[in-house]
């Protein structure tokens, strides 16, 4: 008490000297008491010396601690030179400050700028005072600001947040954050508190947790370091002994590991222990042995050690050395991350974790596969109905995929709202692309039928023709075809599993394509036109069809279909004039692996292209080219074994 009474004295005697301008300030508030007695090391602000000062405000318990360290944090806390009381200001010019009063925040005046010294805490001391705030943002009314606090927290927790964060849990009312604050405060647990048993309680919590932050805090836990001994100790935070020249200790490593501890010679290896034989040979002998007698190792060793006798290379392990040194200890790994106890917990819940994870790995793998799937089924659908029913082999296939992708750009420059573009694209890239069709079909690919040579050249100049006008009219650069906001971002079931909602989109689109085409073939006039011409052209045309005239619809609807696919495709990939050649090597593949002609062939073909692409790319994922030509490779052999295809088609497009 008579401390604080002279403090008080002293204060107010300099407030006196300075001037009626600090006047106005409590210089005998609590606040003000303590920033004093820590005064000089925060007019210091060293990184080494200010932790005290930081500790003391943010345990202090006073309301107006929160205050400082904001305005600290901020650059806004200014010294005054002769009394060394604190406030915060705010600069009215150059020359003028207005400045408040920690202890209640009223404002005391409006001073000279030259009396007082900012308080410019680096980047360091910003990051420790920001770390003394989390105590205070956490009981925050603002919502937002606890969420900040726990951002904070993830970033760089601290062994005295796991108290602040524990008193803050009964005062929480948003179960959101409830239930962040409770995760963060078990993560805490295992990493800072002192009690073993709520260590392995919060541990075994986790038990299958999939979060990225639950393996970052296990993982610490379970280090260990290789040692060795004579014999091996006795005590429960050893894991396991190691045998030198096994897997998971090899020779070489296992005998360093004796040298560091100066437990064993060096050694040397066979080329620098030659070299060095052969610059001490002398009259045709190394250390008075004769080099014709050293043609074993065992010779080399006893003429190499003469050497070191004579002290004319450094002494070194020979082979029996080393053998014998590694047989007299023993090797081990001991945990050093955590009490064994701790540790073995870990151990056990991290086996459990990696074993999920393979399995929501291999999930996520098919979810890839199944999204790859879809993205050439839509892209061989049409060329299904081109090639597989009509035995056309169009190369401008991917021209018309192409050409849908630029039709939803066009009409997104007209309407700018993505959810009705795209509804106006489907319908319209399908009319562009139906007609593009049928006008290839009239021109040209009705002249060639049963000669598929010269319709695969036909069609590959005029993809190239397709090609060069896209370029022409779009230019050389990708062009956007933006999705509706609704699909933006991905369905994230775990922290290992998701799935972009445009791929969604794409696989359920591929479902409604594969449900068009059954009815379109099995419930309607032209479906069972198409299914007789192809069966029996002749018997087709006795019964008044057309094949003419289906021929032409049947590459129209195959093209239209192309040209839907595009705008599907376009709002997952670049939109470009060489997009369609993207596509055309897949879709053909998924077309003959499936089988010519068959809808439920080309499903199957796409789901076993998708698959083995990707369980390639996962096997090599460092080379997605090397992954698409080991594909190709198989899907040749593939043929060689079964040359239909999966489902064969009987009729005309069979006997092609």
């Amino acid at each position: 008490m008579i401390r604080s009474l002279i403090a008080r004295c002293l204060a107010v005697t300099m407030l006196w000297c300075a001037g009626t301008g600090v006047m106005a300030q409590d210089v005998g508030a609590p606040i003000q008491e303590l920033l004093q007695e820590h005064g000089e090391i925060i007019a210091k602000s060293s990184r080494r010396t200010i932790a005290p000062a930081i500790d003391a405000l943010a345990a202090s318990g006073l309301p107006e601690a929160q205050v400082v360290l904001d305005r600290w944090q901020d650059k806004a806390m200014w010294r005054h030179e002769e009394s060394g009381l604190f406030v915060y200001a705010e600069e009215i010019d150059r020359d003028t400050l207005r400045i408040f009063d920690f202890a209640d925040g009223s404002e005391i005046g409006t001073v000279a700028e030259d009396d007082y010294k900012q308080l410019k805490p680096n980047s360091g001391i910003r990051g420790m005072i920001g770390a003394a705030l989390v105590q205070f943002q956490l009981t925050d009314s603002d919502p937002q600001e606890r969420e900040r606090a726990l951002d904070a927290i993830e970033r760089s927790a601290e062994e005295s947040h796991l108290a602040a964060l524990r008193a803050s849990l009964g005062m929480e009312s948003e179960p959101g954050i409830l239930a962040r604050k409770a995760r963060l405060e078990r993560l805490l647990t295992i990493r800072f508190d002192a009690d073993e048993a709520a260590r392995i309680t919060a541990i075994e919590s986790f038990a299958g947790d999939l979060g990225v932050d639950v393996r970052a805090a296990l993982n610490p836990l379970v280090s260990t370091r290789l040692e060795t001994a004579e014999a091996l100790p006795g005590t429960p935070d050893i894991l396991r002994a190691l045998k030198p020249g096994s897997e998971a200790l090899p020779r070489d490593e296992a005998y360093d590991l004796l040298v560091e501890a100066d437990l064993a010679k060096p050694r040397i290896s066979r080329a620098d222990k030659r070299a060095a034989l052969v610059e001490n040979i002398e009259g045709g002998a190394v250390a008075g042995i004769q080099v014709a007698t050293l043609d074993s190792e065992a010779a080399r060793d006893i003429a190499y050690a003469a050497l070191a006798d004579a002290g004319r290379v450094r002494p070194v392990a020979t082979e029996a050395e080393i053998d014998a040194a590694l047989d007299a200890f023993v090797f081990f790994e001991r945990y050093i991350g955590a009490p064994p106890p701790v540790a073995l917990a870990a151990e056990a819940v991290l086996t459990g974790i990696e074993n999920k994870v393979a399995l929501n790995q291999a999930a996520d793998l098919g979810l890839d596969a199944l999204s790859l799937a879809s993205i050439y089924f839509l892209a061989a659908i049409g060329l299904a109905i081109t090639f597989g029913v009509m035995g056309v082999i169009n190369m401008a296939h991917g021209e018309f995929i192409m050409m849908g992708a630029y039709t939803g750009y066009v009409v997104q420059l007209f309407v700018p709202d993505y959810t009705l573009s795209i509804l106006v694209a489907l319908p319209l890239a399908f009319a562009v692309t139906f007609l593009a069709g049928v006008a290839m079909e009239r021109l040209v690919i009705r002249y060639l039928y049963h000669r598929p040579l010269e319709t695969l050249l036909a069609t590959f100049g005029i993809s190239i023709a397709l090609q060069q006008i896209a370029k022409n009219i779009f230019g050389t650069q990708a062009r956007p075809l933006t999705s509706p906001g609704w699909l933006d971002g991905s369905w994230i079931i775990n922290d290992i599993v998701s799935i972009s909602y445009i791929r969604i989109a794409i696989f359920v689109l591929a479902l409604l394509f594969l449900g068009l085409f059954l009815f379109v073939m099995n419930r309607t006039r032209l479906g069972l036109e198409v299914r007789a011409v192809t069966q029996n052209p002749r018997m087709a045309a006795s019964m008044g069809i057309n094949p003419d005239r289906i021929n032409m619809l049947t590459f129209g609807f195959g093209s239209g279909i192309a040209g839907i696919a595009g705008v599907a495709i376009g709002l997952y990939a670049k939109v470009t004039s060489e997009m369609g050649a993207d596509y055309i090597v897949q879709s053909f593949m998924t077309v003959v692996v499936g089988g010519v002609g068959n809808i439920w062939g080309t499903l199957l073909g796409a789901t076993m292209v998708g698959g083995l692409q990707k369980g390639i790319e996962w096997l090599n994922p460092s080379n997605t080219l090397a992954a698409q030509t080991y594909m190709i490779l198989f899907i040749i052999l593939f043929i060689q074994f079964r040359p239909k295809g999966i489902i064969a088609l009987k009729g005309r497009a069979a006997e092609a």
